[in-house]
C-alpha cells in the first residue's frame, strides 16, 4: 500500500520574469514568507522547484529558483501558480483545516457550517453557510472540525 500524496495548498503565484539571469516576481498569497526562503520546495506549475534565494520586492518577492538560470526558462513560469505542503504549527487557523468546519457560539448554539474565508483588512472574517460573516478574532478555540466563538451580542441579528 502507498502513502497518499500530500496536499498542496496554493501559497502564491508567479506574476511575471524580471531581469536577465532567471529571476521571477512572486505574489505570495500567504502571510507566510518562510514559503519563498532559499532551500524551500515549492510546487510551481506542477513540477517541483527549489527556492535558490528570494528577497522582497515592494509587497511581493523576487525569487530565483535552482535550474532556472535564464529569461526565457523564467518566461516559462509566468502565470504559474505555486503551491506547497501545508505548515506543521498548532498556533495557526488553516483555511483549508476551518472551511467545512461547524461554527459555535461559546454557549454552545451552532451558527452552521464555515463555506469560505474572505480575505479583509481588519481581520479575515469566516463566511458561514448563512451568510453571516464572523472574524477571525472572535475564535476562541478551533479543534475537530468544531469552531467555537465569543461573539458580541446581536452579531447574527443583523441579517
Amino acid at each position: 500500500m502507498t502513502a497518499a500524496a500530500p496536499k498542496l495548498l496554493e501559497v502564491g503565484r508567479v506574476s511575471r520574469s524580471h531581469g536577465l539571469t532567471g529571476e521571477v516576481v512572486v505574489d505570495l498569497t500567504t502571510d507566510r514568507h518562510e514559503r519563498v526562503e532559499a532551500g524551500s520546495v515549492l510546487n510551481v506549475g506542477g513540477r517541483p522547484l527549489t527556492v535558490a534565494e528570494s528577497r522582497p520586492f515592494g509587497h511581493r518577492f523576487l525569487v530565483r529558483f535552482v535550474g532556472v538560470d535564464s529569461r526565457e526558462a523564467a518566461d516559462k513560469l509566468h502565470g504559474a501558480v505555486i503551491r506547497a505542503e501545508a505548515l506543521d504549527d498548532p498556533e495557526a487557523l488553516w483555511v483549508h483545516e476551518v472551511v467545512g468546519a461547524e461554527l459555535f457560539e461559546a454557549d454552545g448554539t451552532s451558527r452552521g457550517l464555515v463555506v469560505a474565508v474572505q480575505s479583509n483588512p481588519a481581520a479575515d472574517l469566516l463566511v458561514l453557510d448563512s451568510g453571516s460573516l464572523v472574524p477571525v478574532t472572535f475564535v476562541v478555540s478551533f479543534s475537530d472540525h468544531r469552531v467555537t466563538i465569543d461573539a458580541p451580542p446581536g452579531l447574527f441579528d443583523l441579517l
